[in-house]
């Protein structure tokens, strides 16, 4: 559970926080709250402050109904932050949030650590040729379709199995081409409608076989507000109560908004065990 991303060492066998920084105005949740250098730098400041030991930075939105953006237009809108976090935040492990070659090349190049993926290599083939020559930390995240119609009646006759079977084939493919270093995502929302969601939370324990760090991603998302029929912006305590769920089903990293709460569910969950 110890990787090395980029000649960074990053061990998961204590849980981590992952901190959501999303640039785009459309992005879910936080989207436009964060779209200069200083506003960036003093957000990354702050959840570092908190207690993030990986920030995870996008300028794309993958939200529901969102279209695949090109790797010259996204490394247009994120490079200069690229440069700059790096620069200003020397023992930080970073992550970029995107599916584009150019791009990961770009943030490998200038001292990211992890390539978050949602695509797990579907959108850019020459994506896997770059985790590979930084030998990146790489996030392989499960999704039925694309952002643009993940959510329209998405059907499984047992999404946990799915899921399985993915992971089964992505790790296999890229083992055979000297991509260890793998972190997995089961993609809670990414064409699964609420039950599919909460399926894979009671049964997160089955991806543990894998033996890789397993991350999830349940921050303020419709599975909470749909179903306890309250707003993006009331789901902080359903997150906490989830993520705390996820803790002790296996999960590794937590990829949230919310710095100071998610670290209160590892302190808790560590002390509990």
């Amino acid at each position: 559970m110890t990787l090395n991303c980029n000649d960074k060492i990053i061990d998961f066998n204590t849980q981590k926080i992952m901190g959501i920084l999303n640039l785009s105005k459309d992005s879910f949740y936080d989207g436009g709250k964060y779209s200069s250098l200083e506003e960036v730098i003093s957000r990354v400041s702050e959840m570092i402050d908190q207690g993030a030991e990986i920030i995870d930075i996008g300028a794309v939105s993958s939200k529901p109904g969102s279209k695949i953006i090109k790797g010259e237009d996204e490394l247009k809108l994120i490079k200069d932050y690229i440069v700059e976090l790096t620069s200003n935040f020397k023992n930080i492990s970073f992550s970029i949030d995107t599916y584009n070659s150019v791009v990961a090349d770009f943030a490998l190049k200038n001292g990211f650590n992890i390539i978050n993926d949602i695509s797990s290599g579907k959108y850019d083939v020459r994506l896997l040729d770059i985790i590979k020559e930084y030998q990146a930390g790489y996030v392989i995240m499960h999704m039925q379709g694309d952002p643009e119609n993940m959510q329209e009646k998405p059907t499984y006759k047992n999404v946990v199995s799915s899921i399985s079977g993915f992971f089964d084939s992505k790790i296999e493919e890229f083992h055979n081409q000297n991509i260890e270093n793998i972190i997995i995502d089961p993609g809670f929302g990414f064409g699964k409608s609420i039950e599919h969601n909460f399926q894979i939370l009671n049964n997160l324990k089955e991806f543990k076989k894998y033996k890789k760090p397993l991350l999830i991603g349940l921050s303020r998302k419709s599975m909470i507000y749909k179903f306890l029929n309250i707003s993006p912006d009331d789901a902080l305590n359903g997150t906490s109560i989830l993520n705390m769920i996820g803790l002790q089903n296996g999960a590794n990293i937590l990829r949230v908004h919310d710095i100071k709460e998610a670290k209160e569910c590892i302190s808790l969950f560590s002390k509990l065990n």
